[in-house]
This record gives structure tokens, C-alpha cells and sequence, in this order.
């Protein structure tokens, strides 16, 4: 009888310690499948800067175009006034001159 009872000792311990095993598995397959479960990080995107569609690099020269036609505009009315207001003065003075010599 005492042989079937260490019999029986034995195999209560072997049963706790797969027990132990069973759990420790048990606990490392949750742990793996959790991890599958997680969403891959999303990578920073302020890092990285997007280049220009052709579209955009085309508005922005057509708009650098534009801008430029009317700045050569503006500066060539600017020189004409400035030489009309010149000429203006000049004619102006010869005048006041002429008048000024025939007091």
C-alpha cells in the first residue's frame, strides 16, 4: 500500500509542477498573441516633407511669372512719371526764367 501511495505522491507533484508549466505556457501564448493584437506604430509624420505635384510647381512659376510682368509695369510707369514730372519742371522753370528776365 505504501508503494501505491508514493505512487500517488509523485504524480501529485508532477501534476503540480506541469501545473506550474501549464500556467507559465499559458501566460507566454497570451503574451505573444496580445502582441499580435497591437496595432504597428505609426511612424512620425512631421519628419518627413512631402514633395511638390508638378501642378503646384506650375502655379507657383505661373504666379512668379505674373508677378514679375507687373513689377516691370509698375517700374516703367514709375520712370515715365518721373521723366514727364522732369520735363514738366524743366519747361516750367525756362518759363519762370524768361519772365522773371523780362521785368
Amino acid at each position: 500500500m505504501s508503494d501505491a501511495l508514493d505512487k500517488a505522491e509523485e504524480a501529485a507533484r508532477e501534476a503540480a509542477g506541469n501545473t506550474d508549466v501549464v500556467r507559465i505556457v499559458a501566460a507566454v501564448l497570451a503574451a505573444q498573441q496580445a502582441m499580435q493584437q497591437q496595432p504597428a506604430p505609426v511612424p512620425c509624420q512631421h519628419d518627413r516633407r512631402p514633395g511638390r505635384s508638378a501642378g503646384e510647381w506650375l502655379a507657383i512659376s505661373c504666379a512668379v511669372c505674373v508677378g514679375s510682368v507687373g513689377l516691370a509695369f509698375a517700374s516703367l510707369a514709375i520712370a515715365i512719371a518721373a521723366c514727364c514730372a522732369t520735363g514738366c519742371f524743366l519747361i516750367l522753370r525756362s518759363i519762370w526764367q524768361s519772365t522773371q528776365k523780362g521785368k
